[in-house]
């Protein structure tokens, strides 16, 4: 294998426990999965925009990692109102000054901030959007295009898992990486 190729990319970056590529079976499963998925307590729909268009893709890789792997890029979930309002957003530890004790903006927990003056229009249903995230290490020098990355839900996380015969670790979460090959 090349140092370009880009399994073996994934597989040298920090926190990296295990990077494989999904097969067609795998995926549908998911796909099928993924379109049950709702917030747990809440019943609010999830969509997760991200695995729909890594599926899209003609190579989907799975990363399981430890926490010592990278943040993304941008927010990887998002709360959206069907009139396209946003109503809340993921936060991380270097964007949480953007939003601790400012007006309009309400932190739920560590990692999420509720913006309590967006009022939706009558009659609109929010829903928890999971949109596909860029994965900067892959890209047209390393032969790939259309390059996305997503967080599967838990289920599907755990389906993976036991189908590739890993355990069930809470310290681990697993990210897809969809491309195009060049």
């Amino acid at each position: 294998m090349s140092a370009q190729d880009p399994l073996e990319i994934i597989k040298g970056m920090r926190g990296v426990r295990e990077a494989f590529y999904l097969d067609d079976e795998i995926m549908k499963k998911v796909k099928a999965e993924e379109d049950t998925v709702t917030s747990p307590g809440t019943g609010t729909a999830v969509k997760n925009l991200g695995v729909e268009e890594a599926l899209k893709r003609k190579k989907v890789i799975c990363i399981i990692k430890d926490p010592r792997f990278r943040p993304p890029p941008e927010p990887t979930v998002i709360l959206k109102c069907s009139d396209g309002q946003i109503l809340g957003v993921e936060v991380f530890p270097d964007t949480q000054d953007k939003y601790i004790g400012k007006e309009g903006c309400l932190m739920v927990s560590d990692g999420f901030v509720i913006f309590y003056n967006v009022i939706p229009t009558e009659g609109s249903s929010e829903a928890f959007i999971m949109p596909p995230v860029s994965f900067p290490e892959l890209n047209e020098s390393n032969g790939c295009k259309n390059v996305v990355s997503c967080s599967p839900a838990p289920t599907s996380d755990k389906m993976i898992r036991e189908y590739k015969g890993l355990p069930d670790d809470a310290k681990l979460a697993s990210i897809l990486v969809a491309y195009d090959p060049i």
